[in-house]
């Protein structure tokens, strides 16, 4: 064998190793992202079973349910599919979360989502159609009869005096009145000058010899009595 066939048939051998590898590396899937955290509906977390899905360009591609407040959620390219780049909108129970990502190859994060029960939708108010004709007037009833006046009541007869009642019993005597207040204190009177000194009485008589001396005493005291009064009534006349 020649070299140059030697170098084909290595050429050859190598071409039938390289093929079958980039062909089976061409038609293996990229790896799928994953994404997992904790699930928050209406302000507590989601009860265990609650669904978890994950949609891109609209179409739901994976999906799963709550266990213990959490989720894990492997979101695969299907064959044929273009992921990459795209944005990845997740549903909690039906309800759109708040979170989003984007789909990459064997990429994914741990991603807590938080949800909430969506208001209801508001009534659809169609226009108002215009207002139908209006129906023929119906026939005038009749006239009822007017009931008969009621007759008048018997006058109730009239009601016997009443007794007098018995007098009552006599009121007890009042209290005695408060004494009045004393009357105010008169003026003092001034003092009256001391009037003149009466006359001298008579000398009286001799006294019989040895015992002149107590008829002599009591003739003075007569005298000092009478000089008294006299000045007293001279006093009490000035006062008059």
């Amino acid at each position: 064998m020649t070299k140059f066939s030697i170098l084909t048939s290595l050429a050859v051998i190598v071409l039938l190793l390289v093929i079958p590898a980039v062909v089976l590396a061409q038609a293996q899937p990229p790896r799928p992202a994953v994404f997992g955290g904790t699930v928050s509906f209406d302000g507590a977390p989601a009860t265990d079973g609650t669904s978890v899905s994950a949609l891109i360009d609209g179409e739901e591609v994976a999906s799963t349910e709550t266990s213990g407040g959490a989720y894990a959620l492997r979101v695969a390219q299907p064959p044929g599919g273009a992921f990459a780049g795209k944005a990845v909108v997740f549903l909690v129970g039906g309800s759109e979360a708040v979170e989003k990502s984007t789909w990459e190859a064997d990429g994914g994060a741990e991603l807590n989502l938080t949800a909430t029960t969506p208001p209801p939708p508001a009534p659809v108010v169609g226009e108002v159609g215009p207002a139908g004709a209006a129906g023929p007037a119906g026939p005038k009833g009749s006239t009822g009869a007017a009931g008969k006046n009621g007759s008048a009541g018997a006058t109730g007869a009239a009601g016997a005096q009443g007794k007098d009642g018995a007098s009552g019993a006599s009121g007890s005597a009042g209290a005695d009145g408060a004494p009045g207040p004393a009357g105010s204190a008169g003026a003092k009177g001034d003092t009256g000058a001391a009037g003149p000194a009466g006359p001298a009485g008579a000398a009286g008589a001799a006294g019989v010899d040895g015992g002149g001396g107590a008829l002599g005493l009591i003739a003075l005291i007569i005298a000092i009595v009478a000089a008294i009064g006299a000045g007293g009534a001279f006093v009490m006349g000035r006062r008059s």
